[in-house]
C-alpha cells in the first residue's frame, strides 16, 4: 500500500492515567537535547527550538509539571524526553462515545447515509432499545448445555418499534417508506456462514440481500430476514427528529469512521473488558486483528518550521489561543486518542501467520463485523497513523501501532 502521509517532526503523547508524557523530535529539527526547552502555560504546552516556538494547546485540567522534563534514551536518528502532568481530573466530555451509547426508547430519530447525507429512514420512534448477546455468545452455548444448542435455529430479530444493537449495527423493522430510499439486491454467494450476533445460519452457503442508498449506491448493510434491516454504524448516522448537536456527524468520512470504531472499541472494553478484537467481513473472514493498548492519550503532531499547518494523528486544530505563541510558531491541540495495536490478516500483508492463528483459536478475541469496504478503509487509516509515527513508535514486537481519535 503506497503512502503518502508525511512523518511528524515533532511528536507527542500525553497519559492522563499516568500522568506522564513522551516528546519525540527528529534530528533534523534539533541536533542535541541542550538546543531544546519544555516549558509549561496555561493549559499549553511551550517546545523552543532553535527553529522556533511550538505551541500544544492542553485540555483544561491539564498541564505540565514544572522542571520534569528529562532527556530519555533515542532511537536512530531521534531525541527522545519524558515528562510528568498534573491531571486534576479526567474530562471526557470531548469524548460523546459512540450511537450505541446515545439511543433510548421513546425519542424520535432519523437515519441518514453517511456517505450523502440523504434521509433514509424517517422518524423512528423505539419502544425498546435492547443490546444484543455478546458475539462470541453462540461459540459459548456449548460450553453451558448439556444438550444441543437450543439456539440453532433461532434468528434474534426485532419487533415493531425495537432497535436491537449488536457491537457495530443496528437492527430496525423496516417500513413501506423503505422503497423510495432503499435498494435491496442479492450478494455473491459466500462460502462460509456468517456468524454474527443476529443470525446462526447453519447452510454451507447463504445469499445475503445488500441494502444501498437509492441516491448514491453506498452500502448500508443488509436485509437479515423479512422486514428487518441490519445496519451498519459504520455507514450511517443516526440524529434526533429535533436537534441535538451531540447527534450531529457532518464530517468527513475518514474522521467519522476513525471515531466511531474508536469509541466502540473504548464502549466494548469498559463495558465487557474485552481489549483484543478481530475486524471481520460479513463473511466471518478476519481483516484485521485489533488489540486496544490504552483510551487515556493525549497525542499531537507538529510541524517544525514556525507558520507551518498542523498535521498528524490527533489533531484537529491549528489554532493556539494563546498571545505568546503567535510570533514565529507552530501549534497545534493535543487530541484526545486510542492507542492500539493490529496486525492485517490479508495473506499478501501478513507476515505473521502464527500470530494470526492463535487469535482465531481464542475465544477471549472479539469478533467486530463491518463491510469489506469499510475493513479497507479502516486498515488505510491504521497504516496512515503508523506512517505518521517516529519510526522507533511504529512497531511493538510483531505488532504494528496506530492512533486513532475519539
Amino acid at each position: 500500500m503506497e503512502q503518502n502521509v508525511k512523518q511528524a517532526e515533532v511528536f507527542l503523547e500525553l497519559r492522563k492515567r499516568l500522568q506522564s508524557g513522551l516528546l519525540v523530535l527528529r534530528s533534523d529539527v534539533v541536533k542535541s537535547y541542550a538546543e531544546v526547552s519544555v516549558t509549561g502555560g496555561d493549559s499549553s504546552l511551550h517546545i523552543q527550538t532553535p527553529q522556533g516556538l511550538l505551541c500544544v494547546e492542553l485540555p483544561p485540567g491539564v498541564s505540565l509539571v514544572e522542571g520534569s522534563c528529562r532527556e530519555a534514551p533515542g532511537a536512530g536518528d531521534e531525541i527522545h524526553f519524558r515528562l510528568r502532568l498534573s491531571v486534576e481530573h479526567q474530562d471526557n466530555t470531548e469524548a460523546l462515545g459512540s450511537v450505541m451509547e446515545r439511543l433510548q426508547h421513546q425519542k424520535s430519530y432519523c437515519f441518514h447515509c453517511q456517505s450523502c447525507e440523504t434521509r433514509v429512514l424517517e422518524e423512528r420512534v423505539f419502544k425498546r432499545v435492547l443490546p444484543l448477546p455478546n458475539g462470541n455468545w453462540n461459540s459459548l452455548v456449548d460450553d453451558w448445555c448439556c444438550h444441543p444448542d437450543p439456539f440453532a435455529n433461532l434468528k434474534l430479530l426485532p419487533r415493531a418499534e425495537d432497535c436491537l444493537l449488536g457491537d457495530t449495527y443496528l437492527l430496525v423493522p423496516q417500513d413501506g417508506r423503505c422503497d423510495e430510499t432503499l435498494i435491496q439486491k442479492p450478494s455473491p454467494i459466500t462460502s462460509k456462514p456468517d456468524n454474527s450476533q443476529c443470525l446462526d445460519s447453519q447452510r454451507p452457503d447463504r445469499r445475503r440481500t445488500l441494502v444501498s442508498c437509492k441516491s448514491c449506491t453506498a452500502g448500508l448493510g443488509e436485509a437479515v430476514a423479512s422486514g428487518t434491516l441490519k445496519l451498519f454504524i459504520t455507514e450511517v448516522t443516526v440524529r434526533p427528529s429535533f436537534g441535538d448537536h451531540q447527534f450531529d456527524q457532518s464530517v468527513d468520512r475518514s474522521l467519522f469512521l476513525e471515531q466511531t470504531i474508536a469509541a466502540r472499541l473504548v464502549e466494548l472494553s469498559s463495558s465487557q473488558s474485552m481489549f483484543r478484537f478481530s475486524v471481520q467481513t460479513s463473511d466471518a473472514k478476519a481483516f484485521i486483528l485489533l488489540w486496544l493498548l490504552n483510551s487515556d492519550s493525549l497525542v499531537a503532531s507538529l510541524a517544525a518550521t514556525p507558520s507551518t499547518a498542523v498535521s498528524g494523528d490527533a489533531v484537529s486544530s491549528p489554532r493556539c489561543s494563546h498571545p505568546k505563541c503567535c510570533e514565529r510558531q507552530s501549534a497545534a491541540k493535543a487530541g484526545s486518542a486510542i492507542k492500539v495495536l493490529y496486525l492485517p490478516c490479508s495473506p499478501t500483508a501478513s507476515t505473521h501467520q502464527d500470530v494470526i492463528d492463535t487469535w482465531e483459536k481464542d475465544i477471549s478475541v472479539h469478533p467486530l463485523e463491518l463491510p469489506l469496504t469499510t475493513c479497507q478503509e479502516v486498515l488505510s487509516l491504521l497504516t496512515d497513523s503508523t506512517s505518521s509515527l517516529p519510526p522507533s513508535l511504529r512497531a511493538m514486537n510483531s505488532y504494528k501501532v496506530a492512533y486513532m481519535r475519539l
